[in-house]
Formats: structure tokens, sequence, C-alpha cells
């Protein structure tokens, strides 16, 4: 009887799935296409020499921050990427990402589902129930184990799962993203610090000058020597100078502020924080922007990754179009009255397939076609944006770098002269050749300097670490999707 039962089942089962087959014809999509294209690294001008490749630099190291020999710095970066809120926000949205990837691995796998029913009922007397039961109250229950599993012959959930793991990526690399972010604000605040703490060590010898030129003024003044015009500009640049002390005062307790911010503290956590500029050592620089720089920075990657997503969310839109094929299984016991529940008779099972076919929707399903399809056009566009960005901000900071550079080398002459002429002043001074202001006068200038070449310090690093941030700051890529690898870093478009 079972070899005569699959004889049966096994023409029915091809007819079914020969009639889906057929049936899969109807589903009409026509019209419906993306329109965005992602940008070529060519287009871009990002197709370097094989010299200017073999100039590129070497990938940026995790810990990049290290390199500046500042364990303080160490220190509160390692703080903010462990107890930063908005990392915590990035981790969560990766974790809410990763369940949706395996609720979307699941759906596509066997269901099995257990249902227990208890019954209280009264039959009518003039309907299809005969007697004895008709006119009775009687107890029914049912105790049953249903399994299911769906055919995936056209590939939605395939599609599902591959645009459910596209999100996974695009979150995580969202926080690499947030973690590069992170570490340069920190540093990039840390040595705005220290540019605002040694401008205020100038600021206080620039006071010092002035109050020493004013005294010299007013005994100019008792010997008749200078007018009450040049005393009242000392008088005028001593609480100038105070006023330039204070607004730095301010600019440094903001400063602490916003690092300590920065690093999960409280706002006075590093109020006595006095950091120093660390000696500048420059990057080595590509001459040209590299065409794997986009696969460095984790914004770019996860721009791909939702390219790749929406892609798939329309090949699943499409895939809705078509028959779901099932195969579906059940057994249990049923019985009016429960003290014959687990009698011999209450079995009921089954077998068989199951096709489920949209034929007539009234456009919901072109409509969501046609919505998937929006989607994926604006991933499209939100990573030739990204791109673009992403090129655009390692071609400044380049600039920057290289321009800061030769500005310290001028700078350094001039600071040379300042400081010769400095010294000159002063040994003229102590061998009687000369006078006083001529060396406050040298010194002014002198101080100028200093604060240029602090200015310029601070700026080297700054840029330094805006060129890091721009080179991906130490991330990794992952694993590249299949439809990606003849391409890097080149999305592909479901079509």
């Amino acid at each position: 009887m079972k070899t005569a039962a699959r004889r049966v089942a096994a023409p029915r089962l091809a007819t079914t799935l020969l009639l889906a087959l057929t049936l899969a014809g109807c589903a009409n999509y026509s019209g419906i296409e993306p329109a965005a294209k992602p940008l070529r690294p060519e287009a871009l001008g990002l197709a370097p020499s094989p010299q200017e490749a073999a100039a590129a630099p070497a990938a940026v190291s995790g810990t990049w921050w290290q390199g500046f020999g500042d364990t303080t710095l160490d220190r509160l970066v390692v703080q903010a990427l462990d107890g930063s809120p908005n990392l915590q926000v990035a981790r969560a949205r990766l974790l809410r990402a990763t369940a949706g990837a395996a609720g979307a691995e699941a759906a596509a796998g066997l269901q099995v589902n257990g249902a227990a029913d208890v019954t209280r009922q009264h039959y009518t007397e003039n309907g299809a129930v005969p007697p004895p039961l008709a006119g009775s109250m009687r107890t029914s229950g049912s105790l049953q184990l249903s399994a299911g599993w769906e055919f995936d012959f056209f590939g939605r959930h395939a599609a599902a799962l591959q645009a459910a793991l596209g999100a996974q990526r695009a979150a995580e690399a969202d926080l690499h993203a947030a973690r590069v972010l992170l570490a340069a604000n920190v540093t990039r605040a840390y040595v705005q610090l220290a540019r605002l703490v040694e401008q205020r060590e100038v600021a206080a010898r620039t006071l010092a000058q002035r109050e020493e030129l004013l005294g010299l003024t007013r005994q100019r003044v008792s010997a008749g020597l200078d007018t009450l015009v040049e005393l009242r500009q000392g008088e005028g640049a001593v609480p100038e100078t105070r006023q330039q002390i204070e607004a730095l005062d301010e600019q440094i307790a903001l400063a602490r502020h916003a690092l300590a911010a920065l690093t999960g503290q409280g706002p006075k956590a590093l109020a006595t924080l006095q950091p120093r500029l660390a000696a500048v050592a420059l990057l080595p620089l590509p001459r040209a922007v590299p065409v794997d720089l986009l696969g460095r920075r984790a914004d770019v990657e996860a721009a791909r990754w939702r390219v790749e997503a929406a892609s798939q969310d329309v090949a699943s839109a499409k895939a809705q179009f078509y028959p779901n094929v099932n195969l579906v299984a059940f057994a249990g016991l049923s019985a009016i009255g429960l003290d014959r529940l687990f009698d011999s008779g209450s079995e009921q099972y089954g077998i068989g397939p199951a096709l489920r076919l949209p034929i007539f929707d009234s456009g919901r399903l072109r409509a969501n076609l046609s919505g998937r399809t929006a989607d994926l056009d604006a991933a499209v566009h939100s990573y030739n944006a990204t791109v673009l960005d992403a090129v655009r901000d390692v071609a400044d900071q380049l600039a920057s770098v290289q321009s800061v550079a030769r500005q310290q080398r001028e700078q350094q002459a001039a600071a040379a002269a300042a400081e010769s002429a400095y010294d000159l002043a002063l040994q003229r001074y102590r061998a009687g050749l000369g006078n006083y202001l001529t060396v406050l006068s040298a010194e002014t200038r002198l101080l100028a300097q200093r604060r240029e070449t602090t200015e310029l310090k601070a700026r080297a690093l700054d840029t330094q670490v805006a060129l890091i941030r721009a080179l991906g700051g130490g991330y990794t890529p992952a694993d590249t999707a299949p439809s990606q690898q003849h391409a890097a870093h080149h999305p592909q478009i479901e079509r």
C-alpha cells in the first residue's frame, strides 16, 4: 500500500511543480528597473601609474594613535573606545542587524509547530451535525504536530538572506567607522588642548614683557624722553594681553570639557590635564590617491554593502511574483470528548504539497518592487556621494599636510632669524651698547614666531590625524560579496 501511495504521490508532485513553473511565466514586472549606476574608479581619476601605485602608503595601523608616543593620549583613546555611548548605539545596531540575518536564515529552513486545543461547544440541533451530537454540549480536543518546508525554487529566501547579511555587514562597517572617527576626534581634541596650553604660556610671557615695557616707558616719561602717548599705549597693551590670556583660559576649559565628554567622563575629570605637543612625525605621502583607498574606509564599505543589500531586496521582491511551493505534513490526535482523545481511531495525519500563486493583487507586488527599486537607486546614489566625499577628503588632507610642511620650513627660518636677533639685542644690552627697549622689541618678534611655531605644530598633527582618518584609520574590509569579487569595491546591481 505504501508503494502504491508513493506511485500516486510522485506524479501529483511532478504535476504540481510543472504547473508552478508554467504559471511562473505569468510573472510580470516589466518596466521596473534600477536607473542609478555606481561610479567607476576610472571616472574619478583613481587609476595611478605603476610607479604611483608603488608609492602608495602602507596600511594604517589599527592603533595608529600610539605612534605619537604619548601614554596619556593612548589612555584617553582607549577609554573613549570602551565607554562611548555613540559606539554602544552602533554596537546595538550591529546586534539588531545580526538578529535580522539569523531570522532570515531561519525562515528558509524547516518549520515545525505544535498545537493543543480544548473547546467546550454546544452543537446546533438545526444544522448539519447529526444526533446524538445535535443539541448537546460536548468538549472536543486536538493535539497536533505540523511541519512545513518551502522549496525556494525562485530564490526568494536566498535573496532575503543575502539582503540581511548585507545589512549586517553594513552595520559592522558603521561600527568601525564610528570607532575611527571617535579615535580621531579624541586625538584632535587632545592636540588642540595642547596647542591652547602652549599658547597660554607664550601669552603669559607676552604679558610679563609688556609689563616690563610699561615700566621702562614710565621711566622714560619721567625723564622727558617719551610722551603720554607712548605711556597710554603701554598701559593699554597690558589689559589687552590679560584679556587674551582670559580668552585662552576659557578655550582651555571648553577643550577639556569636550575631551572629557568624548571619553565618557564628567566635565571636571580633566581639569588638571596639561598636554604638550609631541614632535611631529611626517607620514609617507603618496603622489596619487590609490584605487584601493575606497576599500580602506569603513564608510565606503558600509555604503557598498547597503547597495548589495538593496540589490538583494529587489531580487526578493521579484521572486514574490512567482509561486510558493511548500511541502506540508501534520500528525496528531483529535476527538470529541477528551476521554476519547487518546483512543484508537483519534489519530489524524497527512502530507502533501501546497502551491500559492499571486494572480490578481491590484498592483501590490509591482508597487513593492517599485519601492525596492527606488531604495536601490537611493543606495547607489548614497554610495556615489560617499565615494566622492572620500576622494575629496583624502585629496584635501594630502594638500593640507604638504602645505603645512612647506609652511613649517619657512617658519623655522623666520623663527631662527628672530631668535638670532633677540640674542644679539640681549648681548648688546648686556655689553652696554643698546637699550632694553631694543631687547623687548626683538623679544616681541620672537614671541610672535613662537606662537606661530605652536600653531603650525598643532596644525601639522591635526592634519596628520585627519589624513589617517581619511585613509581608513586602520579599518580592514570584511570579506567581499561573491557578486563583487571580479570588480574591487564596485557594487553590482540586480537587474
